[in-house]
């Protein structure tokens, strides 16, 4: 798999610029980083909802 990777940048430096390829791991990057806040939104609502059902809970029995 490593060596396949290895072949692939080869390729890639032969038939692109350093600038398209800097483009492309930084494009990549916003990537990661846009799943790791959705991941990390998802996260919160559900602690939130999980703290709003508890407190719904606990008023009703009041």
């Amino acid at each position: 798999m490593r060596t396949t990777l290895w072949a692939l940048e080869g390729l890639e430096h032969l038939f692109f610029g350093n600038g398209q390829r800097v483009a492309r791991r930084n494009a990549w990057t916003a990537v990661l980083e846009d799943r790791r806040r959705a991941r990390a939104r998802h996260e919160a609502e559900t602690v939130l909802e999980a703290a709003s059902n508890r407190r719904a809970l606990l008023t009703s029995r009041g």
